[in-house]
């Protein structure tokens, strides 16, 4: 560990990446310094970000990893001419900030929280993402209608409930004979009552042992959310997910206004800036950002400071390694308002040997008071999970 008294004068030397993955990929991102230390980031949903990762590095080297929000502001300035102001530019940005983190955290000695400005909970809730009557990965591979009969998702529930995890979320918009035509996003009456059935299963069966939240993908027309919200109202759901397509803020929020149903969105908003309107005009019940794609920790926490000021609580969409999802775990215990973070892997084997720490026990993530993101890369497994065509960064 460097000395104290040092600390000011290390500069940042080299960034790296690599990609690993199964239904979703993981681009890990690592950031080196003159002192023998290194951070560790993830970016996710971000096709090719590496190369805006590879051409940020120019200026980050030579730079102290301590300033975390110049540094940021740096490379959003710096890249603004590449659509470094939101998508993959700022998912890439998303990899870095993560890292700094876990950098900056580990020169100071202390948690990643406490550069967020400390800790509200010893523990964050998470709920677990489970598609429908199988996990996506296992629903692509098959071809049986059955995976998305409303029984087979309280099946699902069941066993998710019956594991120890007290918060569940589900698609709605999976495929099923009633729908007509997907891309003009309208559902008809038989598609409404469908889905209401699916809503109305799921619920019954878990009862009161858990809470549970259906997500749409941007897939409807605001007229079908209302008359879907109508048919739900009801059963008791935690949160309607990205019901709207993510572009006309206006549309978002006359879905809020018009349902009763507690309405989320968030996923496809980049930096705080994306995020300001819908929550000044309280066009969404719950902001659900998602840490290592829409701008990185300290960028979500500014979302989440300002979804204070409008009273809104803050949940965090989620489909990272424990990397990212260690992230997201620190800004979810920074936010004195965060509701829940989402995991989205039960159906990889190997999702949690990508760490040596244990991160996650059903329902919940204990905070480490180890310097940084407290994980270590488990290199083996990272090199036994690379992609076609990556290579290995470098340990130090």
């Amino acid at each position: 560990m460097v000395a104290r008294s040092d600390v000011r004068d290390v500069e940042i030397t080299d960034v790296q990446t690599t990609r690993i993955g199964t239904t979703f990929e993981w681009t890990l991102v690592r950031v080196y310094a003159d002192a023998g230390v290194t951070g560790t980031g993830e970016l996710v949903l971000g096709p090719a970000a590496d190369a805006y990762v590879e051409h940020a590095k120019e200026l980050l080297v030579g730079t102290s990893p301590l300033d975390v929000d110049a540094r940021m502001t740096e490379l959003y300035d710096g890249l603004s001419y590449l659509g470094g102001m939101n998508g993959v530019g700022v998912t890439a940005m998303s990899g870095i900030d993560v890292a700094l983190h876990d950098l900056a955290g580990k020169l100071l000695e202390v948690p990643a929280y406490q550069l967020l400005g400390g800790k509200h909970r010893d523990a964050v809730r998470v709920y677990c993402d489970v598609h429908a009557g199988a996990h996506l990965h296992d629903a692509a591979e098959s071809d049986d209608e059955g995976t998305y009969r409303p029984e087979a998702y309280a099946d699902a529930a069941e066993a998710v409930v019956d594991e120890g995890w007290d918060a569940v979320k589900f698609d709605l918009d999976s495929p099923d004979k009633h729908v007509i035509d997907r891309k003009n996003k309208h559902l008809n009456a038989r598609a409404i009552d469908y889905r209401a059935e699916i809503v109305e299963t799921v619920t019954d069966r878990v009862g009161d042992r858990a809470d549970v939240a259906f997500d749409c993908h941007w897939s409807w027309t605001a007229d079908t959310v209302r008359r879907l919200a109508a048919a739900i109202e009801d059963d008791g759901v935690w949160w309607l997910e990205d019901a709207v397509p993510p572009e006309n803020h206006d549309v978002q929020m006359r879905v809020t206004r018009d349902t009763d149903v507690t309405i989320a969105a968030g996923e496809n908003v980049y930096r705080v800036e994306g995020a300001r309107r819908l929550l000044e005009e309280q066009g969404v019940d719950v902001i659900h950002p998602d840490v290592p794609k829409n701008g990185g920790m300290l960028e979500t926490k500014k979302i989440a400071d300002m979804a204070k000021a409008y009273s809104i609580p803050l949940a965090l969409h989620n489909v990272a390694s424990p990397v990212g999802t260690m992230a997201s775990a620190h800004v979810g215990a920074a936010a004195s308002n965060f509701l829940a973070l989402e995991y989205h892997a039960r159906d990889v084997p190997w999702w949690g040997d990508v760490v040596e720490e244990d991160v996650l026990e059903p329902g919940r993530i204990e905070l480490p008071d180890d310097p940084g993101l407290g994980v270590t890369l488990d290199l083996d497994v990272v090199a036994e999970h690379l992609l076609e065509g990556e290579e290995l960064f470098d340990e130090t």
